[in-house]
This record gives structure tokens, C-alpha cells and sequence, in this order.
């Protein structure tokens, strides 16, 4: 704990110490096919079972010494890092934080920071503001520049995209390419890009049919096809006939299932002197088939016949895919047993199609005569075409069959991996049957597969929930000093440690939370901070929950209203006036600091209690009238 923090605790509280805590344009629609993936094997690490509970883990060590691999940027890279996500809402401490940190800037570094920003595209934004600032005359490369518009554009955030385009426009227009023009036309839809990228167009000396192809795909991929046709009739006398052009329009009002519109778009290729190929057939054969309009997307299977066109594996695939998807099984068996007919090797994707729609009309027996019938025919069954019989097996819950079906994927040389022990792990947390679990959960480490995230969450929550709160624990821990925890298993942290206080273990507790904070491996935010105290607060904790309230604060982050309003009822419970008059204080300062109004902040927190007071008394309303006869 901070001084501040134990100093007043000290005092006011308690003497006890608290621990510390499509460039190709003749694109289809797809067919869902997920490709087998190799597992990766690496060295286990995990636990073995200690004899009476269910896991031990086993204690890794790091001599900490560099490997000849070091990576130069790393150490730099990670402290500014943790700079922007400590101080990004508050520019002038990031900047004198930044300033302060000794971070070098030089070549590579800008760009492997923004890449450790990831997703977060305001943390980037402010250390790509911060870099331009730090030496006199400097002007960012393209490659800066195009990972920033990368970044941003992943927000969906058109604003600030285009003002960093107009930014190197003015800096240096040369930087303007077409690679990064694609990047973005690529990540935005509507209105508001087509009439920006016009104006690059337009500016552009010659006309780039290559970036005008890539902006008529993207926006029918994106769903903006209306506006895409619109833009190719603006655009025609500018920019000759192309098939790309049409293939991409046709393509999306298929997909739109717009089939009157893509019908008009046919015409047109052939008006242009363009004969419609297999490939437009088939997104037309698709469009039809999804619209459910099955008797047209026939006709078009005979008229490619009669154009000389031999329907390939994956349009008789669409067909049966539409068909299993309103149950029209038998109809589905009948295209397949055409399609054989006809000489067509039916592949993967095929089967996959079928086994899924057995598996949805609950005909699970039909399933596996269809396995048998791939493997006599040399087909491989891919990691989809068990999941949709494991899935079908989790939804029975049949936990001995989803063992059986994996002692046959082993049978015959297929690497169960991480996606089939989640299901099966998942089935038996579900169905009490944790010892399963956790004999799985050995079995896949001895396998070489490392767990992942899902599979930490899935374990942790299944052993949560039939309270082995001890083993939950180690599992939770494990996942946090593998760096594995972040915002997405918050939900899990708080069902964790509501589930271990309700047992009245506090030291189990602040043990858990001690790993997230001392480890180094998690970053702490209001939200980590926030389900920790209010888990305190609402077991009876009052004491401790204040007492992590002030190190939150000495920490400088800022508890959100509610907790403010919760600290200041309990501190009236233990008769703290002084306490409450200081800590009142240091908010009041935090809100002023933040541009905030204390007084509005003080009611909402205030408000927020109380109806979720009001909804709790509620729902606790509504459970008595239906548990009284």
C-alpha cells in the first residue's frame, strides 16, 4: 500500500496491515469454411494433481537473463505504453509523464508503440501528438503516418482519420498513395467516404482505376452498395469499363439478396462486352439461394449446363446450405446425390454443410455415417465438422459422447485442440463432473497446448460455480501472471471474488487481488478497481473496502460516483468524520482536475445507490411472488 494510503488507514481505521494488491474482385459469397488449424506445442508448465485437491500449480522460475534475441525497443516501447494508459485523459500530466520517462525516440520506435497501443487508437493518437513535438523540424515518415490511419480507422472514427490525412496533405502531399487511400476506403462505408475519396480522386494527376476498383469493392462489401452504384454511374465517363467494376456491384446486391438490382447489373456487363463467367454465375446462383428463392437458383444451375459452364463443388455446396438452413433436409440429400451424379467431387466444405444441418434437425446418428462416408473417400474432416457435432453433443449435454468423439478424432491422427476442450471442459464444469474437467485440462497440457484465455475463463468459471473456490483461485491467478487478464474478464473476476467473500474468505480474496496488482503483468483500471471495492462493501467488508478506496485514490484513479457514495456511507458507519472530510477533499481536487463538477458528481453517486437499491428491491419483490404458492 502507497504511504498516504497507510498512513490514514492506520489511523483512522485499524492497525492492521492490508496487503497490497478482395483485391481479387471476382469474389463469391462465402461459404462458411474454417480451415483446420495446427495447435501450437509448447512446453507445459501448468500443474499436476497434488493428491487431494484438484490442481497444483507449478511454480515457474525467470533468471531474467536476456536472451540473444533482445529486443532493443521493448523496455522503452512498455513504459511509454503504461505512460498512455495511466495518463491519456489527462494530456498535460501525459506529456510531462512522456517528457520524464527517458524514452529515446528513434527510428522503429513510434511505429512498435502504436502497434503495443493495438486497438486503442486515443493512446496512439496522443504518443503520435507527443513524438511530432519533440524535436524541432521533425516530420513523421509514411510508415508512421500509415499505422496511425491503420489505428484509427479500426475505431471507425472518420473525423479524426480524414484530419490526419489533411494533416500530411499539407505536411507532404507525396505521402497521399494509393496503398494507404486502400487502407482506408477499406475500413469506412457511406456517404461521408465516397464524397471524401471522390476529392482524393479527384486531386489525384491520373486516374487510378486500381483505388476506384478497391473503393466500389469495399463498399459493397461493407453493405454500401446502393452507394456504390451510385458512385459507378457518377464516375463512368472518368473511369472506362471494367469487369472488376461489375463483379463487384453484382456481388454485393447478391449478397444484399437484392437479385432484381444484380439482374440489371448482368445486363449491363453484357451491354459493355462483357460475357458473365463462372464466377458471376456463381454469386448469382448464391444471391438466389440465400434469398431462399430456390426455384431460380435452379434454373440458373441448368443455364450454366446449357452455357457450357460445369457447376464446381461449391455451388451445389450453397444450394445445400440454404436448404439445411430451413430444415429442408431431404431436398438437401437430393442436391447431393445430383451433384455426385454429375461426376462432382463433393469436398470438406460439403459434408461440413450437411453434418451441420443434421446436427441442427437433431439427427446426430446421420452425422456419423457421413464422417464414415469422407473418411472411405479420403476427405479429411476439418476442425468445423466436429465442432458442429461436439457443439450438437454440449447442447444434450452428452458428456460420455463428446468423449467418445474424441477418442475418434485421435483414432484416426487428428491434434484435438483448444477449441474441442473448451466444449468438453465446459460440458463437464456444467454437469458437476470437475474431476472430468480437470483430467482434461492435465490431458491438453501433456498434449503441448498452452491455454488460452477462453479456456482460463472457462475452466475458472466452472469451478466457481461448483465452489471450488481454491482451485478457481489458482486458476485465476495463473491466467493473471501469464499476462492473460484484461478488460473482457472482468465478469469473471467479479463472479471470482463475490463467490470467495460470500464464503467469508477475505484472505483468499485479497490474495487473488494481490496478484493482479503485484505482478506487473495486468493493467489496473477503474473497472478492476470498482467490482474489487463494491465485492468489499456489499459482504460487509466496510473496513477494508475503505481502506482500498484510498489507496485507488492515491493511485490516481478516480472511483467512479457510486463508489464515492458507498465510501462516504461507510466511513459514517465507523464514525470517520475526519477521514471523510479529507478524502472529500482529494476527490473534490481530482474532479477539478478533470474538468468535472463535484457537486453534479456527489448527486449522481448519490442517485446511482439509490436506484440500484430501488432495482434490487425489485427483483428481490418479483422472486418472492414466484417462489409463493
Amino acid at each position: 500500500m502507497l504511504p498516504f494510503a497507510r498512513c490514514i488507514v492506520e489511523i483512522f481505521l485499524t492497525k492492521r496491515q492490508f496487503a497490497s494488491p478482395s483485391s481479387q474482385f471476382y469474389s463469391r459469397l462465402d461459404i462458411i469454411h474454417r480451415s483446420v488449424h495446427s495447435s501450437r506445442a509448447l512446453e507445459s508448465n501448468f500443474r499436476r494433481s497434488n493428491g487431494t485437491g484438484l490442481v497444483c500449480l507449478e511454480k515457474r522460475h525467470d533468471d531474467g537473463t536476456k536472451t540473444p534475441n533482445h529486443d532493443e525497443f521493448a523496455s522503452d516501447v512498455e513504459k511509454a505504453y503504461r505512460i498512455l494508459r495511466k495518463f491519456h485523459s489527462r494530456v498535460p500530466k501525459l506529456e510531462l509523464a512522456l517528457n520524464e520517462s527517458g524514452v529515446e525516440l528513434r527510428p522503429g520506435l513510434i511505429e512498435r508503440v502504436l502497434n503495443r497501443c493495438g486497438d486503442a487508437g486515443n493512446l496512439g493518437y496522443r504518443f503520435f501528438v507527443w513524438a511530432a513535438k519533440q524535436r524541432p523540424g521533425y516530420r513523421h515518415s509514411y510508415q508512421v503516418y500509415k499505422s496511425m490511419a491503420k489505428i484509427i480507422s479500426k475505431m471507425r472514427q472518420f473525423g479524426a482519420v480524414w484530419s490526419l490525412i489533411e494533416e500530411m496533405r499539407k505536411e507532404n502531399p507525396q505521402l497521399i498513395e494509393s496503398e494507404l487511400f486502400v487502407v482506408l476506403v477499406r475500413r469506412f462505408e457511406g456517404s461521408e467516404i465516397v464524397k471524401k475519396a471522390v476529392e482524393v480522386l479527384d486531386e489525384m494527376p491520373e486516374p487510378d482505376e486500381y483505388v476506384f476498383a478497391c473503393l466500389l469493392d469495399a463498399l459493397c462489401n461493407s453493405g454500401s452498395v446502393k452507394d456504390a452504384a451510385k458512385l459507378f454511374e457518377d464516375m463512368r465517363l472518368r473511369f472506362g469499363p471494367d469487369r472488376r467494376y461489375f463483379a463487384s456491384l453484382l456481388c454485393g446486391w447478391c449478397r444484399e439478396g437484392r437479385m432484381m438490382e444484380a439482374k440489371h447489373v448482368l445486363v449491363q456487363m453484357k451491354e459493355a462486352g462483357f460475357e458473365p463467367d463462372v464466377v458471376e454465375y456463381s454469386n448469382l446462383l448464391s444471391g438466389y439461394a440465400h434469398a431462399g428463392k430456390m426455384a431460380d437458383a435452379y434454373d440458373v444451375l441448368k443455364d450454366m449446363r446449357r452455357r457450357g459452364f460445369e457447376p464446381k463443388a461449391d455451388c451445389y455446396t450453397v444450394l445445400i446450405q440454404a436448404l439445411c438452413k430451413v430444415d429442408r433436409m431431404e431436398e438437401a440429400m437430393s442436391v447431393f446425390v445430383e451433384m455426385e451424379r454429375y461426376e462432382c467431387e463433393a469436398d470438406t466444405v460439403t459434408y461440413t454443410e450437411l453434418v451441420n444441418g443434421f446436427c441442427q434437425s437433431g439427427k446426430i446418428d446421420k452425422c456419423y455415417s457421413l464422417l464414415d462416408d469422407m473418411i472411405k473417400k479420403g476427405l479429411v474432416p476439418s476442425q468445423v465438422t466436429y465442432m458442429h457435432i461436439m457443439a450438437a453433443h454440449e447442447k444434450r449435454e452428452n458428456l460420455d459422447e463428446c468423449l467418445e468423439l474424441m477418442e475418434k478424432m485421435k483414432m484416426i491422427g487428428y491434434h484435438l485442440d483448444l477449441d474441442v476442450y473448451n466444449v468438453v471442459i465446459r460440458l463437464a464444469c456444467k454437469l458437476g463432473e470437475v474431476e472430468e474437467a480437470v483430467q482434461l485440462w492435465n490431458e491438453m497440457e501433456t498434449n503441448g497446448l498452452r491455454p488460452e484465455v477462453d479456456t482460463f475463463v472457462i475452466m475458472i468459471n466452472g469451478l466457481t460455480r461448483r465452489g471450488c473456490l481454491l482451485e478457481a483461485c489458482e486458476h485465476f491467478k495463473e491466467m493473471v501472471s501469464r499476462g492473460l487478464f484484461s478488460v473482457p474478464q472482468h465478469v469473471t473476476l467479479k463472479s471470482l471474488l463475490n463467490s470467495v467473500l460470500r464464503e467469508e474468505k477475505l484472505e483468499m480474496a485479497e490474495d487473488v487481488w494481490s496478484c493482479i496488482t503485484s505482478k506487473g503483468t495486468s493493467e489496473l483500471n477503474v473497472s478492476s478497481w470498482t467490482i474489487w471495492i463494491h465485492a468489499l462493501f456489499s459482504k460487509g467488508y466496510v473496513k477494508e473496502a475503505c481502506s482500498y478506496c484510498v489507496e485507488m485514490i492515491e493511485m490516481d484513479f478516480m472511483m467512479q460516483p457510486d463508489t464515492f457514495a458507498k465510501l462516504m456511507k461507510g466511513l459514517k458507519k465507523l464514525y470517520n468524520r475526519e477521514f471523510a472530510v479529507e478524502i472529500t477533499e482529494k476527490v473534490r481536487s481530482m474532479a477539478a482536475e478533470r474538468e468535472m463538477s463535484f457537486k453534479m458528481y456527489k448527486r449522481r453517486g448519490v442517485e446511482d445507490l439509490t436506484e440500484k437499491a430501488k432495482a434490487r428491491k425489485d427483483r428481490q419483490g418479483k422472486k418472492n411472488k414466484r417462489t409463493t404458492p
